[in-house]
Order: C-alpha cells, then sequence, then structure tokens
C-alpha cells in the first residue's frame, strides 16, 4: 500500500482520525511548554548522587556520536510511519504520557549535574529546550526513552534489533559524557515501557 493510500485510510476512520488529530494537538503543546518547564527546573538547587560507575569513566564529549544515533532512529520510525500512520498514532500517544511523567518525576525528584557532565551540543534539541544549557533534566532519561519508545513501536524485528543497539549504544554515550547518572539510564526503559503499555491500552 503506497504512502497515499495509508493515510488516507486512516483519515477515513472516524477513530483514527481523532486520535491522530488530539494527539498531534497535545503533543505540540506540550512540546511548546517544555522550555519553560526546563528552564524553571535549571534555576532549582538538587543534589549530586554518588555514582560508582560514573566515577569509574573518564568524561568525554561524544555529542555527535549521539546527536546521529537518536536522529538516525528518528528518521527510521518517520519512514515507517509514513506507510503505517499506526505506529505515529501509537508513538505520539505514548510520548505525551512520557512526557508528563518525565515532568512530573524531574520535579519531584531535584537532582544536580553529575561531577564531570559535558553538556550535549545538539542544534535540534534547543528547539525543545530553549536557549538555555539544560542539565538538571536527570530522573530519566529522554534520550533513553526515545529510542526505548522507538523500538516498542517498531514492527520489523530488524528494525528492532536496530533499535536496541541504538539502546545500548546512546546508554553509553551518556554514561561517557556525564550527562545523565546510571539510575537516569536504568529506570528509563522500565519507565517508557509502562507509559507505552498504558498508552496502547487506552487507546486500542
Amino acid at each position: 500500500m503506497s504512502i497515499k493510500e495509508s493515510w488516507k485510510e486512516t483519515i477515513s476512520n472516524t477513530s483514527d482520525r481523532v486520535k491522530l488529530i488530539i494527539g498531534s494537538v497535545l503533543i505540540f503543546i506540550i512540546l511548546a511548554l517544555m522550555p519553560q518547564f526546563f528552564n524553571k527546573i535549571e534555576k532549582r538547587n538538587g543534589v549530586v548522587l554518588h555514582d560508582w560507575l560514573l566515577a569509574a569513566i573518564p568524561p568525554h564529549n561524544v555529542s555527535v556520536a549521539i546527536f546521529i544515533v537518536i536522529w538516525g532512529m528518528g528518521l527510521l520510525i518517520l519512514y515507517r510511519a509514513l506507510y503505517k500512520p499506526r505506529i505515529y498514532i501509537i508513538y505520539i500517544w505514548a510520548l505525551i504520557v512520557v512526557c508528563l511523567v518525565r515532568m512530573a518525576t524531574i520535579s519531584f525528584v531535584a537532582l544536580n549535574p553529575p561531577i564531570g557532565l559535558i553538556p550535549l551540543a545538539d542544534p535540534l534539541t534547543g528547539i525543545f529546550y530553549g536557549e538555555a544549557s539544560i542539565t538538571k533534566d536527570l530522573f530519566f532519561s529522554g534520550h533513553i526513552a526515545t529510542l526505548t519508545l522507538i523500538f516498542l513501536c517498531l514492527d520489523k524485528k530488524s528494525d528492532k534489533m536496530i533499535a536496541l543497539g541504538a539502546i545500548i549504544t546512546v546508554a553509553c554515550l551518556l554514561l561517557v559524557q556525564h550527562i545523565h547518572y546510571s539510575v537516569d539510564i536504568l529506570a528509563s526503559p522500565i519507565i517508557t515501557y509502562t507509559c507505552f503499555r498504558l498508552a496502547k491500552y487506552s487507546l486500542f
């Protein structure tokens, strides 16, 4: 089925059309509010965790590698969603739940950046974070959450293997750059999976 036919079929279904429109509007609103939220979080003081794993890893700037992997996976799921709109619908609603839960956990778990943190240089992520350098959006990792959602929403086994490799790779790179504590990274797939199941159960 062509891209045009796939989307025409989806839009012609009232239920799918409503999910598509409402989900797109909600995620747009959430992303628009994110810079204000993160700027507020950045001004508060938190605690520094003793992370033995980070302490054993010398910090290095691997921003380019992180950027390539994350946005490469973003392009992959976008391509798959063009031919299968349901992937987009599930992803967008799961992302809404993840964003809301993540904003809640960041609000309640006040952490200062890990020792040795090197700010991530990602021009595209700056769209959601605003002009300021944000370093206190720690628990749980948004990078790993994004990749985990992509893994969960992809259908093909080969795509899932690539996504799994991307999750492991970025998890290691985040530790190398000291962007997150290890607990932020380890908790992210578990919380994200729960959000995904909740969103999918509610939708279908």
